[in-house]
């Protein structure tokens, strides 16, 4: 089996392969503060609670956007699996990279892009919804050509409740009118309609650039919030980074 670990700035996705098939994935809240045994002892509990058995894995592969718990994870899969993680780089992705510095490109944009042009072919976009929202490129050729980043809408929503005093905190979800006739309602509106007009916006722009045959794909935590809504996002695929690390770990025999 492969244990596959997206580690993203507020979550982190662990998903385990069997024969290429996921079989199990859990998303769990990323805290810097976790100790190794900590991440050890949460992960062989959630295998237990599976029947999956520690033993089985025989790869574990990383895609780290989050520096501080790269020894960490790297510790915690030698100590509790006896294996020596294998961390996501522009060098070893096998997609070439058109951006001026390869290594300013995050892990789980990079695995996003291959996961695309695998699963739905080039030319593609991916927007990928979590703490950023980023918009990722690529061309007919199957190249990273680069992309665009902006705030995830959790964190604009939290900035705003934090600057603005009598806004309280809510739930951000679908409003139930476009029109809201109270502050909760006005604000989740603003929230939702803008946050899907900024997606549906960029890829409308990114679109023109690269051409109208190009596939949409978006993933992350956030994705499954515009479904539906988008105009512009043509699939929805939740596990697409898990998919792009397996198949990275794939062709570097690691699977």
């Amino acid at each position: 089996m492969l244990l596959a670990v997206d580690v993203g700035n507020t979550n982190s996705v662990f998903g385990v392969y069997r024969d290429g098939a996921l079989v199990r994935s859990w998303r769990l809240s990323t805290r810097p503060d976790r100790t190794v045994d900590e991440f050890g002892v949460l992960l062989r509990n959630l295998f237990l609670l599976e029947n999956l058995s520690v033993a089985d894995v025989g790869a574990v592969i990383v895609a780290s956007v989050v520096p501080p718990l790269d020894r960490k994870i790297a510790e915690m899969t030698e100590c509790y699996f006896s294996l020596k993680a294998v961390f996501v780089t522009p060098e070893n992705a096998g997609i070439p990279i058109l951006y001026e510095d390869p290594s300013e490109v995050g892990a789980d944009r990079i695995v996003d892009a291959v996961a695309a042009l695998e699963r739905y072919g080039a030319p593609a976009i991916v927007v990928d919804l979590g703490t950023a929202t980023t918009f990722n490129a690529v061309t007919r050729n199957g190249e990273y050509q680069g992309g665009l980043i902006a705030p995830g809408i959790e964190l604009s929503a939290s900035t705003l409740v934090e600057r603005a005093a009598k806004l309280p905190r809510i739930d951000i979800r679908k409003p139930r009118t476009l029109i809201g006739r109270t502050t909760a309602d006005s604000m989740q509106s603003g929230f939702f309609w803008g946050y899907v007009s900024m997606v549906d916006g960029i890829v409308r722009k990114m679109l023109e650039e690269i051409g109208p045959d190009t596939v949409v794909v978006a993933t992350g935590g956030m994705a499954g919030f515009i479904e539906g809504a988008s105009t512009r996002v043509t699939r929805f695929d939740p596990d697409l980074t898990l998919h792009g690390l397996a198949l990275v770990a794939k062709r570097l025999g690691a699977a």
